[in-house]
């Protein structure tokens, strides 16, 4: 079977400083690479892990390099796309040297599982909480779906369209998940689509599309689904998401790993 792991929203900060002055994105992340690494030899053959977005807190160069620092000792390549808290051209120089990052424009990526294929989308709009899949990018994903027309297409964004009842993250997910979902819908094959943002695990179905959104290895955004609710974060236990290829499904299946070490594993019987 073939296998990726998903990590989002790191939120990297400068060395020595906490995100929010509450949350200690740089020890959650290296954590995070810790439980990875300590699983690899009891999961199927992992291909990489994914970074759907939001991997610094402000976007500046200095973060960036604590990121990279902090993703060093992972043992399987890392891909990433941006999410809103990034900024592109300090994420591009960051990354220069890995063979997905494109030289210009959208960071926007296609690669080949074997059983499957991912497009990475990138939703960034500079200065702006909320996502968009611009021209370019849709048509970025148009092109991979014609390259690849009958196989079954994982797409990573960083802001997802579902809905998750907390009002303020609902104003700022994606703006044109109908756009995408219009590409989508006409696939011959089946489409599952991951992301991160809000901070949180959660899942929806529609017209067909698998949409999975993905918890983060540091805070949780507060599930508060009151009209009036502030946007909160709680310190819940962070997590990151193995997916594993199944032929006799003919998807994925996925499985929240906690980040961290836990008593066991014993054998239910001796």
């Amino acid at each position: 079977m073939t296998s990726f792991i998903q990590l989002t929203d790191t939120h990297i900060v400068s060395e020595g400083s906490l995100a929010y002055g509450r949350s200690d994105t740089a020890t959650a992340l290296a954590r995070a690479v810790d439980t990875i690494n300590s699983r690899l030899p009891v999961l199927d053959p992992v291909d990489c892990v994914v970074v759907t977005g939001d991997l610094t807190d402000h976007g500046s160069a200095e973060e960036y390099a604590h990121l990279r620092q902090l993703l060093a000792p992972l043992n399987v390549p890392v891909r990433a796309i941006p999410g809103n808290h990034d900024t592109r051209e300090a994420m591009r120089a960051a990354f220069a040297t890995e063979d997905w990052m494109p030289a210009s424009g959208p960071i926007q990526w296609h690669h080949d599982f074997g059983p499957f294929a991912m497009v990475g989308l990138d939703t960034l709009v500079e200065g702006a909480p909320y996502g968009m899949v611009c021209e370019a990018g849709l048509g970025f994903l148009a092109r991979s779906l014609k390259t690849t027309p009958d196989k079954p297409l994982v797409v990573a964004t960083h802001h997802p369209w579902i809905p998750s009842g907390m009002a303020d993250m609902d104003r700022n997910n994606l703006r044109n998940g109908p756009a995408m979902l219009d590409l989508l819908r006409e696939h011959d094959a089946p489409v599952h689509v991951i992301s991160g943002h809000l901070h949180r695990a959660m899942s929806a179905l529609v017209d067909g599309v698998l949409h999975q959104v993905a918890p983060a290895p540091c805070h949780a955004v507060h599930l508060d689904q009151r009209a009036d609710a502030v946007n909160s974060l709680v310190l819940e236990p962070g997590q990151v998401t193995v997916y594993n290829w199944h032929d006799v499904t003919g998807g994925l299946v996925s499985d929240l790993l906690p980040i961290g070490d836990y008593p066991g594993p014993w054998p239910f019987y001796d």
